[in-house]
């Protein structure tokens, strides 16, 4: 690829209110990222959309610079060294960026994801099925929390396997704090993996989009503890969808944090005790391909109504001491999810069609109804659409 073209696209992906589907939409519009990125003053003045101003071309060289130095590498859909399993997703990020030895991606590969608040016996469990599953030659993928992610870690890398995490934040950027040590290990021995740009700080609706790359490049997903509330069940909802097998550690009905991990094995998630377990559900050989959704058309740009993008962020949004200490939950619109459920009836939506009606940020959307599905008050069906829980 052309490095103009390259560093175009790298700032069309960092413009604010330009998501993944838009980015892909404006591509196949206009043919390139130079293109697409001198046409969005244009678009904007129109009204197409309003408020979205570009990143200059320059901005983009200034990260592309200072990742060069911190040792980070960028790669763009479509390009070399981009993960094949992403392009699954029906909005793989355009950008990644990568830190550490990308050869791990080129392994099989089980997810390990739980609770943060985890018990002690939920951490060695998944410290030892990591450390065997790593041992294994397998690559044990996790999201760097606290609790059950950072014990999946460890693991592998007690044994100098392959770990691979997945971060809500930019890689310069350390979070939680307590893991810092853990990040540099994993930079050193394994990867880190992000779509954040550079010095981007974690919040609330960057976790679940996290949980989707989670269980994208994961050929499983093992949920180890989950409270009802957790985010590790989006991670298995994601991964279920995609096609990935999910399983789950069971747990005692009288501990909060295993009610999310039984809840999943009733609803038909496989139960696993050890890795031998896990190793069994993958059998032997290579993964099988796993099925790539099928592209839908997408409208002629003047006439899409661009609703489900997140609009540009307003600058008090940038400042870190407005950031949420903890996952999804913490920036829950308990308004906006009761607009959602007087929307919802017992017919599934479509998910583009709900942002529509409810005039917010598709991101938005999507945290409140992770909230309203844990609540037993909504439900996902086939192709992206939702509809009242039965209750």
């Amino acid at each position: 690829m052309d490095p103009r073209e390259r560093l175009a696209r790298i700032a069309l992906a960092r413009t604010p209110g330009i998501g993944p589907r838009l980015f892909a939409r404006l591509l196949d519009r206009f043919g390139s990222g130079e293109a697409a990125l001198a046409a969005l003053p244009r678009l904007a003045d129109l009204g197409r959309l309003p408020g979205v101003r570009p990143v200059a071309i320059e901005v983009a060289a200034r990260e592309l610079e200072r990742a060069e130095a911190q040792g980070v590498r960028f790669v763009l859909r479509d390009g070399p060294g981009y993960p094949a399993r992403l392009l699954h997703l029906d909005d793989p990020p355009p950008v990644l960026a990568l830190a550490g030895d990308p050869g791990v991606l080129a392994r099989r590969s089980v997810a390990v994801v739980g609770a943060r608040n985890a018990s002690a016996a939920g951490m060695t469990l998944a410290r030892e099925i990591a450390r065997d599953l790593a041992a294994a030659g397998l690559c044990v993928i996790s999201g760097l929390a606290r609790g059950i992610d950072a014990a999946a870690h460890e693991g592998a890398l007690t044994v100098d396997g392959a770990t691979l995490a997945v971060l809500a934040c930019g890689l310069d950027v350390v979070y939680p704090p307590e893991n810092a040590r853990l990040q540099e290990r994993i930079r050193r021995h394994g990867l880190l993996l992000s779509e954040r740009p550079l010095g981007a700080v974690p919040k609330a609706r960057h976790f679940p989009a996290r949980n989707r790359l989670i269980a994208a490049l994961a050929e499983l997903v093992l949920v180890v503890e989950a409270a009802e509330r957790s985010g590790s069940l989006v991670t298995a909802r994601f991964a279920a969808e995609l096609g990935r097998e999910v399983a789950a550690v069971p747990g005692s009905p009288a501990d909060a944090r295993h009610r999310g991990t039984n809840r999943l094995l009733r609803e038909g998630a496989h139960l696993v005790e050890s890795a031998a377990d896990v190793l069994a559900l993958l059998g032997d050989g290579p993964a099988p391909p796993a099925p790539r959704r099928p592209r839908q058309p997408q409208p002629d740009l003047p006439l899409e109504p661009w609703e489900d993008e997140e609009p540009p962020a307003r600058p008090e949004d940038r400042s870190p001491r407005s950031e949420p200490a903890a996952g999804p939950a913490a920036g829950w619109d308990g308004s906006l999810a009761e607009r959602l459920l007087a929307l919802l009836g017992p017919d599934p939506v479509d998910f583009d069609e709900l942002v529509r009606a409810a005039g917010a940020p598709a991101d938005a959307v999507r945290e409140a109804l992770f909230e309203l599905e844990l609540a037993g008050a909504v439900r996902w069906h086939s192709g992206d659409r939702i509809a009242r829980g039965a209750g």
